[in-house]
């Protein structure tokens, strides 16, 4: 009896360690190839994601970065009411790629894919090249300009027509580096690939 004890306390502490791996934030997370050598199965998921959508890993690992540094469940920083007190949250984004209420429910309707959660990172990278794919749809973004893709991400394809990120500084400089983060993960990623694909590198 105590041995069996034993053995499931032994099994729960391997479960808690494996979801805890799984969803803590990389330690390193400007070098891409590192970032993969710590979350061994991320390369898998942004590659089907990015083959499904016609996109890239370091696009979406760029936009990702970007929206939560890689954190399962961020949400937007609270306001501030009389710059002391926490007050409401600015919006309902959530998760990985940082997806509002609304457009996750637009991804699960349009893919049917009910059963994503915005904490998954494979949903999550998913999302984002299934967003870009429809940017590249809507409003005629190359799939491969990643600046104007993260304007229409941040912005929505409505917003992006509208052009509603032209005074917005803090917007396009933000776009800038997203696009600058992609291109290291570009080169960054050739040294690498190919262990990643045969499993090697783990």
């Amino acid at each position: 009896m105590r041995n069996s004890w034993l053995q499931r306390m032994g099994v729960m502490g391997i479960v808690l360690v494996l979801t805890g791996c799984a969803t803590s934030t990389p330690h390193n997370r400007q070098d891409i190839c590192a970032l993969f050598e710590e979350k061994s199965s991320w390369y898998g998921d942004a590659k089907a994601a990015a083959k499904k959508w016609d996109s890239t890993v370091p696009i979406i690992m760029s936009i990702m970065y970007q929206e939560s540094g890689f954190v399962a469940r961020a949400k937007p920083a609270r306001t501030r009411i009389l710059w002391i007190f926490p007050g409401p949250r600015p919006s309902d984004a959530y998760g990985y790629a940082q997806a509002r209420d609304n457009t996750w429910d637009w991804y699960q309707e349009k893919t049917g894919n009910y059963t994503a959660r915005r904490h998954d990172f494979a949903d999550a990278a998913d999302f984002v090249a299934w967003y870009n794919a429809q940017s590249t749809q809507m409003v005629r973004i190359k799939n491969t300009d990643v600046y104007n893709l993260y304007l229409a991400y941040h912005e929505g394809q409505g917003g992006y027509k509208r052009a509603t990120y032209k005074g917005k500084g803090w917007l396009l400089n933000t776009a800038k580096k997203v696009a600058t983060r992609a291109t290291t993960y570009t080169t960054r990623l050739k040294d690498c690939e190919s262990n990643l694909k045969t499993g090697w590198f783990f």
